[in-house]
Formats: C-alpha cells, structure tokens, sequence
C-alpha cells in the first residue's frame, strides 16, 4: 500500500464518474442489447486533457530565452536565458545560481470548467539542469488564481531535489502536492482555463539545457457519489506485463517513504516501463545494495520521490521518471469507466489506477487502504480485472483477479465509509498512462477515444 493517498497530506480528486462511455477504437466489443437499441449519443466526458507535444505548439506560447526544436520528437529548450537567479533548495539548503529560460502556453480554455487540475511533463534533464512547471488560471466570476507552483523537478537529485511546493492558496483554490483543487466546489467555482509556463534551468555558463517534449494538464468536474454506474464487460484481452511485487522491499532504503511497504506507485511505474523495453542498466542501478532482488523497483523508488510530500506517489513525478525511458511517454488523468480501460487493453495499453478501499470491499485483496496504485492489465471473459497488485507477498503473487463491479466502485467512486464509519474521500477515476512516444494509428485511436492525445 502506499501513504500517497492519505487524505490528511492530499485531498483525493473527487467523485464518481458518468456511465459508460462508447467503446471507441481498439477492439471494445458492445453489449448486443446496446446494439439493437441503436446508436446514442455518449454523455458529456467531465474530463479535459490538453497537452502541448508539436513543433508548431512549440512555437506559439510565449517564449524568453527557449527555442522549438525539431526533430522526431519535437521540443523546446534554452536558447540564450533571460537571466540568473539564485535558488535556495529548502531540502538541502544549499544555494546557487542558475540560468533561465521561460515559455508561457497560449491561454487553454477548459471544456470541463473544472474543480481539480493535474499538470503533467516528459521531458529529459540532464545533470546539470532541472525545470519547474507553474499554472495560472482564470475563476468563473472572472478573477484570476495567483501563479501555482505544480511542481520543481529533475530525472536526478544531485542538483536539486525534486519537490512539490506546500501552502499555495489565495482563499478560492489551493494546491495540495500535485493537485490544484478549488477549496470549495459546493459553491459553483470553477476555473474555466489556464496557461502553464515552464522555467528551464541550468549551470551558469554552460550549453547544457533540459528539453520538454510534452507538457499539458487534465482538469475535470466530477460529482460526488459514493457508487458508480455498473458497466457492460467488452472484449478479454490479457497483457503480458511484468510482475514485481513492493513488499519483497520493506525495510530497503527507508529514507525514500520509508522503504518498500509504500512503494505501490514507483514498482506499479517500474512494471509498465519494462513492458514497453524500458531497462535500467548496471551503471545506473550500481548504486543498489547487490543482495537486493529486482534492484530496479528501488531505483523507481529513489527517482519517483517527492522530498516535500516525503514519498514516492506523486502523481506527476511518476509519469515524468517513466518518460525518462526511451521512447515512452506518460500522463496523468481520469477516465469515466471500465469501458475506457477495455478500450485501453484492447490495444495493448495498461493504466496504473488509484484505489481506497475497505478490506471487505474488495474480495481477494486480503488489505484495505486509504490510497494505492494498481497495475491494470487485462480482463477475464466474464469481465473482471485482471491487476498486477505490488501490494503481495512475492512476485509471483502479483497477478490477482478481481470482482468487476467492486473493482470499478472502489475505483471510480468519490465519497466513501472508511473503517470507522467515517465519509472519507475516493479517488475518482484517476491514472497513469505510459504509451509510446510514436504510437501506432490503433494506441492512437484508443487514447483520442480515452480524451488523451
């Protein structure tokens, strides 16, 4: 399990989730009732995913110092920095100078206007550089939110270290680790759209530079519910993703969240990286104790963490580190159901999913949680999921069957009893998606068909 979800450090993205969406592309079969009803018209998806990823996007926003750069995988890096500014990392508190470069996005108006917003990135730093993700946003009634920090982050911890920013609030909204969320969603308030502005950093004097590949958020507007909607099974389809287990960790290298018993979101990140090729190699994982098995779950663990929240579950930080993969990158988001994954599984995609639950809600876990991350991969003939849990004993234990519709509750719902009978709150249909960077047309349409491209 993982304490990346405790109510009292984040407040858990709301809310249950509209019924089923269409199947879309990637092989989703259709219940045959729904069928012969003929066609109708999908309810409104309450999630917004934008993202800046081309050349030409690239090239708009507003830039001081970077450049687009072309190139398969297009970009944008320094160019000649605005300025130098000294930069006091609260963790180590150490000072230095660092050259800069911003670029600012055109204004995203929100589809969704939205009561929570995710911000994610891939992008590559090498030592010597690092980069900070901001976001402002305009309310409903027309004001605008103050510059949010969302996130001071490098693939490596030596320059800095890689943080979430506490205390960000201006009396409407607040950001809680990654999450902006507005303080009070009863009320009406929405933001109704945002700008991100990237800040690119390097050592004084050098041609160094980090390279954003991909930078955009997910907002959404989802109502409270304690139950979702029950949905139709699809297609069976079972992916042959790697198994590791975080339990096989506890006690390894505590001071990173207190070692493998917390480690469900980097080992479920580490599981996806490896089905699609991503290795680690010997020099990179030489810094691990060598009597350690499956060495590569600590090294997500170090590189996932979060030295404000003290943990690995950052939401952001995970999909940034499985972009440091070649060739693969990543995504926060919410999806509106079980049909979404079918379609995601039906073209060979996983999703790591967030969950709380009760142990009796979930029959076969043999543990309840507040907050924990799932590998997704597939799904049995009758429709239950099929996850790789890192929450066993062993790695052979990970794959677990679970109850379709129970599963799809503990998942999507937003409000829910804890053990002492308290409301508390769900996860709402939040994940991680780590795809190729070059996606095949039919990846492609499964994701278009899932609100991310």
């Amino acid at each position: 399990m993982s304490r990346a979800e405790q109510p009292s450090r984040r407040t858990l993205l709301a809310a249950a989730v509209v019924a089923a969406v269409g199947s879309g592309a990637g092989g989703t079969v259709a219940h045959a009732a729904s069928a012969a009803a003929g066609p109708a018209k999908a309810p409104a998806r309450p999630i917004d995913n934008h993202a800046w990823t081309t050349y030409t996007d690239w090239r708009g926003g507003t830039a001081r110092g970077t450049r687009a750069v072309a190139g398969d995988r297009p970009g944008l890096a320094i160019a000649t920095p605005a300025g130098t500014a000294d930069y006091t990392d609260p963790h180590t508190g150490r000072t230095a100078a660092w050259e800069y470069a911003t670029w600012t996005s055109p204004v995203h108006r929100l589809k969704v206007p939205s009561t929570e917003v995710i911000a994610s990135w891939n992008a590559h730093t090498p030592d010597g550089t690092w980069l900070q993700v901001e976001l402002k946003g305009t309310y409903s009634d027309g004001t605008d939110t103050p510059w949010y920090v969302m996130g001071r982050w490098a693939a490596g911890d030596q320059d800095i270290r890689r943080t979430s920013v506490d205390d960000q609030g201006d009396g409407k909204s607040s950001v809680w680790t990654d999450t902006f969320a507005i303080d009070d969603a009863a009320s009406g308030l929405r933001l109704t759209s945002y700008r991100l502005r990237l800040t690119l950093h390097r050592r004084p004097g050098t041609k160094l530079t980090p390279t954003v590949w991909r930078l955009g958020a997910m907002g959404s507007d989802i109502p409270d519910r304690f139950t979702v909607p029950a949905t139709t099974p699809g297609l069976a389809r079972e992916l042959d993703v790697p198994r590791y287990s975080q339990e096989t960790h506890v006690g390894q290298y505590p001071e990173y969240d207190n070692g493998g018993e917390a480690w469900c979101s980097p080992t479920s990140s580490q599981m996806i990286i490896e089905y699609w090729g991503g290795r680690l190699t010997d020099e990179q994982l030489s810094w691990v104790d060598p009597s350690y098995a499956d060495p590569q779950v600590c090294h997500a663990a170090r590189y996932t963490y979060d030295y404000q929240y003290a943990g690995c579950g950052n939401w952001p930080f995970n999909a940034a580190y499985a972009a440091t993969f070649d060739g693969v990158q990543g995504v926060v988001t919410r999806l509106a159901s079980l049909t979404d994954l079918e379609t995601l599984i039906a073209a060979g995609i996983p999703a790591i999913t967030s969950q709380s639950f009760r142990e009796e809600e979930l029959t076969g876990s043999g543990y309840g949680t507040s907050g924990h991350l799932m590998t997704v991969i597939g799904f049995t003939a009758d429709g239950d999921v099929i996850a790789n849990d890192p929450a066993s004993p062993s790695n052979e234990a990970v794959r677990r069957v679970y109850k379709r519709r129970e599963w799809e509750n503990i998942w999507l719902r937003t409000k829910r009893y804890n053990a002492s009978g308290r409301v508390v709150s769900g996860t709402g249909g939040v994940c991680y998606l780590y795809f190729p960077a070059r996606p095949t047309a039919r990846q492609r349409a499964a994701l278009e068909a899932v609100g991310v491209c």
